[in-house]
Formats: C-alpha cells, structure tokens, sequence
C-alpha cells in the first residue's frame, strides 16, 4: 500500500489529489492531508442551503464539492483529513466501520476514548469529532474523513448556519452535531504533526506492504488539471446542485421584499418579487434581469449595477435586494 503524505493545503487542489488517486493510481493508498479553510460539500447537495453564504465571503472560505455523498463538513488547518483507496472484490460494500478503526485505534492509545457512532460518525463523550464518507465504483472504494484536532469552532457553527426555511428542494441535507476538538481531550498535549505521525505510523505497521510515496512531475501535472477544470469550477461546486426552490423576506428602511427563486444546476430561471415596498419602475425589469443567471452573489450584484435601485425599490440598497437573495 502506498503511504503518502502532501502537504498542499489548497482545497481544491486536494480534492482532485482524492480523484486522481483512486481512478489513476492502480496500488492501494492511505493518505493524510489537511486544507486551509474550506467548506466541503457532499455530491448530492445543494450548496448555497449548506453555507452561510456571508460569512464564507466575509472569511474568504473556499467550497468545494467533493465526489462522495453525505453532508457538509468544514475544514481549516487544525483539521487533519485521510483518504484510504482499495481494491478489492469485498470493495463495493459500505463498510466505514474498517476503514475508521485505526483513527479509534490511535486515539484509545493516546488513552482517549473514541467511538463509532450512527451511520459514520466518530465521537468523542457522544461529541463528534470525525465525519466520514465513500464513494465506490465497482471493486474500489475511496474512503475518506476528518478528525477535529485543534480546529477553530466559532468557524465552523458560522460557515455551516444557514436557514433551512430558504429552500425547498430534494437535497441530502446536513444534519447539525455538537463537535469537539481531539486535542481537548488528551492527558497529555501532543502538536498536531505528532499526531499525523502516529497515525502515519499506525497504519504502517498494522498494513502490508506500505512504502512512502511522494507525487512524481506526471501525477501533479495531471492532479493540477483535474483541479483546474473541474474543482475550481463554479459549475461543479454551485452548478451541480440538486434543482431547488428558494424563498426569502427581508424587512428594510423601504418596507418588506419578498424574493422567490426557480433555480436549475445553479441557474435562476423564474424569479418573482413580491412585498410592500413602493416603486415608480416596473418591478418585472428586475424579474426578467435575473432570469439565466447564477444564483451567485458577485454575478447578481453586478447586473443590479445597470439599474436605479431606488426608481425599483424606494428606500432601498442593493445591499438589500441581494440580501433578499441569499
């Protein structure tokens, strides 16, 4: 099995390393990482209903849709992440508890006492700390998970709020968990790359046939590829969203607006106002403005740009409008 261990935080970056280990690299692997702030979406989910779409903007968080189902999970550097790849004829069965035990196994060592918990969940004294998903295609399996180590909390519970009464639509959603860091509950303190190091080692001397292995030239000029067109793509982490309604008032200086949204693979395709508020303008210019649009926040704003807010909307921004729509 082929260890490996990158020290690229980039999140984008990381996940195509995920892609291109388990549909290019023929060997078993087990794979430790870690990303700089950013929020990892699970396949099948509505992106902008798992993000508090301010604060991500306001942090400068990165988000990123990653090609294994479940739910949304936030990474920052005091997280560290692991990826194992196998094949093998008992590979097309979900199994999380196999590839989550050495995680418990370390942890016991370090004499805290880690659990398996519901469908793929690790915790700690009923707390979460790790979350875990897979994806499988034929006889291999990606496996990969998070273990909150010294993790910065305030971030996660903001980047992760959003109102579920916004959308309507057939997404998996996150289910909310209270979490605790690793490191809270050690006897005594190790820095985070001790702990890298015994789970490095750990997995080397419980596996067969490990050996070290760093990304030669051809493996990260292929990895930055899949990177650049599909991972940084806003059309594979926003556009791939599920089709889904979205319904938002907001009350300002002008009175009350109401912001109804059809929205198909990321793009807004009927688009209501509705609320109290005075005009002089025909509100249907705004409408049919924002019709083929994304429903991203810098695209919108910059169309509002060739209109007079307040001829539309008296007593109003365009702060307000977006604020309407997200």
């Amino acid at each position: 099995m082929l260890c490996i261990h990158h020290h690229s935080t980039d999140p984008y970056f990381n996940l195509a390393v995920d892609e291109y280990i388990f549909k290019h690299v023929d060997e078993d692997c087990f794979m430790l990482w870690r990303n700089d702030n950013a929020i990892i979406v699970g396949k099948h989910q509505n992106t902008l209903s798992e993000i508090n779409v301010d604060y991500v903007q306001e942090k400068g968080i990165k988000v990123v849709r990653r090609m294994s189902g479940g739910g949304a999970v936030y990474h920052d550097l005091g997280n560290l992440n692991f990826t194992f790849t196998k094949n093998s004829e008992e590979a097309g069965k979900v199994d999380f508890h196999h590839y989550t035990q050495p995680i418990i196994d370390v942890l016991n060592e370090l004499g805290v006492n880690a659990e398996f918990q519901g469908r793929n969940d690790l915790v700690i004294e009923g707390r979460k700390f790790s979350g875990n998903a897979e994806y499988i295609l034929k006889n291999k399996v990606l496996h990969h998970g998070t273990i909150l180590f010294s993790s910065h909390m305030p971030d996660i519970s903001g980047a992760l709020k959003v109102n579920p009464l916004k959308f309507k639509d057939k997404a998996v959603k996150s289910v909310p968990k209270r979490v605790t860091n690793v490191m809270d509950h050690l006897k005594e303190p190790i820095s985070l790359e001790d702990f890298t190091n015994r789970v490095m080692n750990h997995i080397i001397k419980t596996h067969d046939n490990c050996r070290p292995y760093s990304f030669s030239d051809t493996d990260l000029k292929a990895i930055e590829k899949i990177r650049d067109e599909k991972y940084a793509q806003w059309e594979w982490n926003f556009g791939s969203s599920p089709d889904y309604n979205f319904q938002q008032g907001i009350r300002s200086q002008g009175g009350t607006l109401e912001m109804h949204l059809d929205v198909h693979k990321g793009v807004i395709k009927q688009c209501r106002i509705f609320g109290d508020f005075f005009t002089t303008g025909d509100i249907s210019d705004i409408e049919e403005a924002l019709i083929n649009l994304r429903h991203d926040k810098a695209v919108i704003r910059e169309r509002l740009c060739d209109f007079d807010i307040e001829k539309y909307f008296h007593n109003m921004t365009q702060e307000d409008i977006l604020a309407a729509m997200f």
